[in-house]
């Protein structure tokens, strides 16, 4: 439990930081726009109504989804931008709708007194109305700075670190302690700074500046130990403390890439990159085999884990991460858009060729596994009702309940799938795969449709149909390099000791290390790497 929390601690510096760097920024402009457009709806008609109706409807945009689109917008950027210029957005309506408010609320006689002792309408806008309307308008910024601190842990899946790291890995990792720690630091920073401009509300209301004056000093604290280099080697003495130890946290984590790291060589000194990975925990321990691989050879890699297919691709392809691994059946279905899948070595070099003429990118190579989708059953049930393939379904296909993650659903393989064994009656259920595994296990759904590698397969007693019919696609794992990265041949010589190096039974023991046996998918990775330097 100790080694689990110091590696929280350990984290904490760089993804509090991440967070206050999104979320506080982000209020602060959305202060700067909010309030002088909600002044100019107040004294503006023509200009209200649009206004408003047009900050509304930003914030109808499920936030997740909205994260997504400014991503697309920017061309497949990710990272800080996307997810500022998200969260700019969510900031706005409240600052703006209270700013209008409080100064439409003025009582009249006040703007009449101040005409009355020759003041400009600018003088009575800024001297009268505006504070008047402050401590509405403040009120609007605690609303603001509770829905952006909080929609900023969604931000993980499209490359930004935040609290919402612990949050996303956790639920992937199904570590429950991870998610505790991340939601409880971000409700605690959540109601600090809420707490801050409430002291901000009461100055102003109260017309004590005294009060401001020590919010604004609290305020600058946590930012100061939020942001500062200085920030990680407090937090690490902090963690020597709580483990009783005044030793280096790394060593002490179960971090593997420290240790790899140590195994330098000349090919990429002091080289760094940046590495993608998807949401589940085989993406997790190819990010970190990556990371590993390349420390042997003195690079340093970052792992931008919890991202979407779609985003992580478009990131690769415009040169935002360095590389990643995917599979030849979601680029086929995803990328290439093709429905009728192909022999695995003939799909493979469809693929590669398609993204080296279409995008730039180069496909490395395998590295030696398939991790298909497939639907899996109780290991009773598939006993007792003498169920093989999923031909054997199709006559009961109405009473059962399949469980699969919402992209699953979406993809063209359920699609193929579904009519090849006419499984049209079948209800579905989409679920995060963290609970799929669990749920037909406990018969919640009758069948899931997991993947071919993990290890909670045969640890819950589930059995593998058969798909006579080739309905799935092949799903071989391959390295993909943006174009950058593939004219660098120190790379490929770093990376070459990992093609065809990982089984199908390697991989499902290393997935059930991370999954079941609760270890890190830094030491999971660590049993993955090959022989040699």
């Amino acid at each position: 439990m100790n080694e689990r929390f110091a590696e929280f601690f350990d984290r904490l510096p760089d993804l509090f930081g991440g967070h206050l760097l999104l979320s506080v920024p982000a209020i602060l402009v959305g202060v700067l726009i909010s309030v002088p457009l909600g002044v100019l709806c107040a004294k503006v008609s023509l200009v209200r109504g649009p206004t408003l109706t047009v900050a509304s409807l930003f914030q109808t945009v499920p936030s997740i989804a909205l994260l997504a689109i400014m991503v697309a917008i920017m061309g497949g950027t990710i990272g800080y931008r996307p997810a500022f210029i998200a969260l700019l957005i969510y900031s706005v309506l409240p600052i703006l709708r209270n700013t209008f408010t409080g100064i439409d609320e003025v009582d009249p006689a006040m703007r009449e007194a101040a005409r009355g002792v020759g003041m400009t309408p600018l003088q009575s806008l800024w001297r009268v109305e505006l504070p008047l309307a402050l401590p509405v308008i403040l009120a609007g910024i605690r609303t603001a700075t509770v829905w952006v601190v909080g929609i900023t842990t969604l931000s993980t899946p499209v490359g930004a670190p935040s609290l919402g790291n612990y949050i996303f890995s956790g639920l992937q990792l199904r570590d429950w302690n991870q998610v505790y720690f991340g939601c409880i630091f971000a409700m605690a920073l959540t109601v600090v700074l809420d707490q801050i401009v409430r002291l901000f509300e009461v100055s102003a209301r109260r017309q004590k500046a005294w009060i401001s004056v020590a919010a604004g000093i609290v305020l600058a604290a946590i930012l100061g130990a939020g942001l500062t280099p200085k920030a990680g080697d407090i937090h690490r003495f902090a963690m020597g403390v709580f483990k009783g130890e005044a030793t280096d946290l790394p060593a002490q984590a179960g971090d593997h890439d420290a240790r790899a790291a140590e195994e330098t060589g000349p090919l990429l000194d002091g080289q760094s990159f940046k590495i993608g990975a998807k949401g589940f925990t085989e993406q997790a321990i190819m990010g970190r085999l990556l990371k590993q691989q390349l420390a042997r050879h003195g690079a340093s890699a970052e792992v931008l884990g919890n991202m979407g297919s779609t985003i992580l691709f478009d990131a690769l392809r415009n040169g935002t991460i360095d590389m990643y691994v995917d599979y030849t059946g979601t680029i086929w279905a995803t990328v290439m858009n093709r429905e009728e899948p192909l022999e695995r070595t003939a799909m493979f070099i469809q693929v590669s060729h398609h993204l080296l003429e279409e995008d730039g990118i180069l496909t490395f190579g395998r590295l030696g596994f398939e991790n298909a989708y497939c639907l899996a059953v109780r290991r009773k049930m598939a006993r007792s009702k003498g169920y093989r393939s999923i031909r054997a379904l199709t006559e009961i296909a109405g009473q059962l309940k399949l469980g699969g993650s919402p992209e699953f659903f979406g993809r063209p393989e359920w699609t193929r799938v579904r009519n090849a064994y006419d499984l049209k009656a079948m209800k579905t259920q989409g679920m995060d795969a963290t609970f799929m595994y669990q749920a037909v296990r406990d018969k919640q759904v009758d069948v899931i449709a997991g993947f071919s590698t993990d290890g909670r397969i045969d640890a819950f007693n589930l059995t593998v149909l058969s798909d006579p019919a080739q309905a799935f696609p092949p799903y071989d794992a391959i390295i993909l390099l943006s174009s950058q990265a593939a004219k660098n041949n120190a790379l490929h010589r770093a990376l070459s000791p990992l093609l065809n190096s990982i089984d199908a039974a390697k991989m499902r023991g290393a997935n059930r290390m991370v999954d079941l046996d609760k270890k890190t998918p830094a030491r999971a990775a660590a049993t993955l790497l090959p022989p040699g330097p």
